[in-house]
This record gives C-alpha cells, structure tokens and sequence, in this order.
C-alpha cells in the first residue's frame, strides 16, 4: 500500500474495473467483485470512499445483492462515503439508496469525469468530517478537567457545577459509586480554581492503615515514633496554596476526624510529636461512595465535620446513567490501549457497541476500561467484537408509565447513543437511528440536545 487515499471499487465486469483502475490513478485502488470480497476489503482496508455498483452476483440483473453490501458496509464502518452506481430503475434505486445511507448515486452508462468528481469530493468531506470528529472529542474531553470524556447531559451539568463551585474556596464533597471518576473531578476542579499553580495532593484514606493516616495527612517531628528519623510534612502541608483530594472520607476513624474539624475550623495543624501551630492554606475535596448521612445517624461520623466537609454536594452519575458515555469512553480505552500495547486493534464492531450500551456497568468507568483493555488482548482482528467483551445478557432498562414521557425517554437515549457511535457526525447518527438529517436535526432541536 502506498500513501495515496484508498479508494474501494465494488464492480463484477472486468472491463469496467480496468477503465477505472486507469481514470483514478491518484488513488490506491482496491477492486471487488462480490459482497464477500466487498466486506473483506473494507475491514482490510477501511477506504473512506466506496463505488458500489447496485448489480452485483448472484443478482446481477436486479439490486438486491447491491443494496444489501450497502448495508453492510455501513453497518461495519458508518462514516464511509457509498457511491452507488446502477443501470436498473436509477431514479427509484437511487432514492432508496440515499435512504439507507449512500452518499451520493451516479446512473450507468459511466461518465468518468463526473464521477472523478463526485469521488473527489466524497474523500473531501470525510477527511472535513474526520477533524470536526477529532475537534468535537478534543472539546468533550475539556482540557480543564484531566481528560475526562463525556457526552451526557448528566455528566455536563456535573461539569457545568464544578465550573461554578472551582472558583469559589469552599470545601466541596464529590459523591459518586466506585470507579466514577471522583478524583478525575477533583483534579479538574483544582485546575478551575485559583489554586490551580499550587499542588494537587490525592490520599485514599481506605487504602492506608489507622495507625499510619494520622501521620500521612499532618506529618511528624522527628524522634516522634520509633522510625521517625527525621521531620515529614503531612500531606495537608504539602498541598499547602493547593488543593488536598480525600478519597473515601468516610473511613477516616473518629479520633482522627475531631482533628480534621480542627485542621477545618481554625487552618492550623500540628504534626505528630510536635508542639506548634502550623499555619496552613490548604482547600480540601473530599469523596466516598458511602451514605455519609446515615454514619452521621449511626454516630459513625461527625456531623459537625460532615457539614464543614459538605459546603458544596456533588453527586456523580453511574455510568449506567449516562446515556452515550459508555462508548464514547469504551473508543478512547481502545485507542488509548491498543497504542500503549503496540496492537492492530482500530475501534469497536457493531456488536460490541450494542453489547456496550446494554450492560449496567456496575463497576462504572474503572470496569468499562478493564474490559476494553482485556478485549484489546483477546481480540482477532481489527475490531474488538462483543465476544472479545465478554459480557452477560442484555440488562433491560426501567422506563417512565407515562407513554409520551417513555418515548421521549427513549428518543434522547437512543439519539445520545447513535451520536456517541458515529462519534459526533450526524450523518453516521441518522443512519444508526435509521432517519434522514433534517429528521434528527428536528428532534435534537425538539430534546434541546446537541450534536
């Protein structure tokens, strides 16, 4: 293969193939004869551009093989350009065509110039639409955020809150099922604030033991303990100017919690052994995944230390409860794993996707990336397959009594889904959902949703 756009010619007469392997010599050319070799093309090759004729074996003389390998084609890979030829009916064929997904239709007997153009410009709308693709995830991913991918409503008002609360020093409590992404949260928060040229410290509370966390968040003076061979600050002092993220609040134990609320109410602290106030300028994240509430109930947690914590509650989405996100994430993982692991792995097959969309994710996002990590190991080919996944059966979805809210319901999920599939195009999107442009225009104007 050379450098040149590759460029797939569907077409049974060998005549014709030479003429255009001839006429389109700024191309590299790879012809196919049958539905078969068609779709073994496509997955080897990936063109961005397809001339199918509509008249292919065992149905030479009709279109029901052609229309078939149509769709095919763009079920596998829905952002290729179909150009599709036929001799047969051609106004009729080529309105059925357009509906189920071709780009564009030229009638038989071939005109090469006017073809050379449509093909031309077929590869300059992909390659328009392959950077407003890489544009609109490079936005989604928000640089102010640490990366994180969404495409959701509920995950933007998330974002949106943050953005508000980042500027403002109050204490913010992130709440939110493992695997979330709390701590992608609290990063992008201290990036939004005016703390953000100060330090980001992170501490999961539950991963360290009792007798250490008191020592790890306030430090110690040297000769403090046996070991304490020399003076360490804390983690609340070096994350003094900055931010200090605590993971799992809820399992700091209740002696070490009456010196938080100190640390919180006068911002000064004292290491261990030592017998001066430190002054410290620290903003503190907290986030678990417990109901905080009801320790406060059970006397389990302070509820004076709860209050000081919670000035601003931020309550996290399951990823189960964002609509698109799954696979928009589940593309970023591959490609992020597939380059890490030096694999031919290139994206998701369709099966995989719908197998995506129809697991719980009881794990949220840390499960999804297992999963895609394992499935870019396991899989064959150039797609991951819902085998490669391994995942259960479908999970059925809850929705509201009320018939005209239920459709509404499923509208929005089903438009996020197909966008986050065709990865923003609304052309790829529409024929996912199987309605033209202007009709999924209408209802994303309709749902106040954007494309």
């Amino acid at each position: 293969m050379t450098d040149k756009p590759v460029l797939l010619i569907v077409e049974d007469d060998l005549a014709l193939q030479r003429q255009l392997r001839w006429a389109y010599e700024g191309y590299e050319i790879v012809v196919a004869a049958t539905r078969g070799e068609a779709i073994e093309a496509l997955r080897l090759h990936e063109p961005a551009v397809v001339t199918l004729d509509l008249g292919l074996p065992p149905d030479p003389d009709g279109t029901r093989e052609g229309f078939a390998t149509l769709a095919e084609i763009l079920a596998l890979k829905p952002d290729t350009k179909v150009i599709v030829a036929s001799g047969h009916g051609a106004r009729e064929s080529a309105r059925d065509a357009i509906a189920l997904g071709a780009w564009d239709f030229y009638a038989k007997p071939i005109d090469i110039d006017a073809l050379g153009l449509i093909v031309a410009r077929a590869f300059h709308v992909h390659a328009l639409e392959a950077e407003n693709r890489r544009l609109a995830a490079r936005e989604t991913a928000g640089a102010g955020f640490g990366g994180l991918l969404y495409a959701s409503d509920e995950m933007a008002k998330v974002v949106r809150t943050i953005e508000r609360v980042a500027p403002a020093d109050v204490s913010v409590m992130l709440l939110g099922a493992s695997g979330t992404g709390k701590e992608l949260l609290a990063r992008g928060l201290h990036d939004a604030s005016s703390r953000r040229r100060g330090e980001c410290v992170a501490i999961n509370c539950a991963a360290i033991p009792e007798t250490l966390l008191e020592s790890e968040l306030f430090g110690h003076e040297k000769g403090a303990f046996t070991g304490a061979v020399k003076t360490t600050p804390g983690k609340i002092e070096q994350a003094a100017g900055g931010t200090l993220f605590l993971d799992e609040i809820g399992d700091v134990p209740l002696p070490l919690q009456v010196k938080l609320l100190r640390f919180l109410q006068e911002r000064v602290i004292e290491r261990i052994g030592g017998r001066k106030a430190i002054p410290v300028d620290t903003r503190i994240v907290c986030a678990t995944h417990q109901n905080l509430e009801a320790m406060v109930a059970e006397g389990r947690f302070r509820e004076d230390l709860y209050y000081r914590l919670a000035e601003i509650v931020v309550r996290i989405p399951a990823l189960a409860e964002r609509p698109g996100d799954a696979s928009l994430l589940a593309r970023a993982f591959v490609r992020r794993h597939a380059a890490a692991m030096k694999v031919g792995v290139t994206g998701l097959a369709p099966d995989a996707l719908a197998a995506i969309d129809a697991w719980g994710w009881p794990g949220n996002v840390r499960e999804l990336e297992n999963r895609i990590k394992r499935a870019v190991i396991m899989a064959d080919g150039k797609l991951v397959t819902a085998a490669d996944l391994d995942l259960g059966g479908d999970v059925a979805d809850t929705l509201p009594l009320n018939l005209r809210s239920a459709r509404e319901v499923a509208d929005r999920r089903a438009i996020r889904q197909a966008l986050a599939r065709a990865e923003g195009n609304i052309s790829g999107a529409s024929r996912l959902l199987g309605v033209s442009r202007p009709t999924l225009y209408d209802l994303l104007k309709s749902y106040d949703l954007h494309g």
